[in-house]
């Protein structure tokens, strides 16, 4: 996964989104973090992984996939908001970790991050978050293309005043 180009495409759609909602001089850091405790939570949902009351099947691996993503964009504009961009190296974390389990860490990384904005706590989360998308059986080529497909949908939803 080329993380470079995943930032740059995601400091575009920001510049759009800053500049079409006149939010330039605004600091959206927090309101980006609730968006991702949403968005992880929206995936966790689909996975129906803590569902222990329920025999429904999860979504189906599309569905999962593009809530996954919409996840790294909030991890990536996130990067952005505290100065992270082609600089950052992620390592690739390995982990028995049951899928709940790897969600509860994601939030955990997102309370770390939300606690204190430093670049080494945002690196943590993004690893995390990459592990739970290894453990949903994503690679990162599968992670990537459909980060650029969502980026897409993204722009012309702003296009269209969504």
């Amino acid at each position: 996964m080329n993380v470079t180009t995943l930032y740059n495409m995601q400091k575009q759609l920001d510049k759009k989104i800053e500049t079409q909602h006149q939010l330039e001089k605004e600091s959206l850091i927090e309101r980006k973090i609730l968006a991702l405790l949403v968005e992880v939570g929206e995936l966790a949902n689909e996975t129906r992984c803590f569902k222990f009351w329920s025999l429904k099947a999860p979504a189906t691996t599309d569905v999962i996939l593009e809530e996954f993503v919409d996840g790294i964009h909030f991890i990536l504009s996130l990067g952005l908001e505290i100065g992270t961009e082609s600089a950052v190296i992620l390592e690739e974390k390995t982990g028995d970790h049951s899928l709940t389990e790897q969600f509860l860490r994601v939030y955990q990384g997102i309370n770390s991050f939300q606690m204190n904005h430093t670049k080494e706590n945002h690196k943590q989360l993004f690893e995390e978050y990459l592990l739970l998308g290894n453990l949903l059986g994503f690679s990162a080529d599968q992670v990537e293309q459909a980060y650029v497909s969502k980026n897409e949908v993204n722009h012309q939803r702003q296009e269209q005043g969504y």
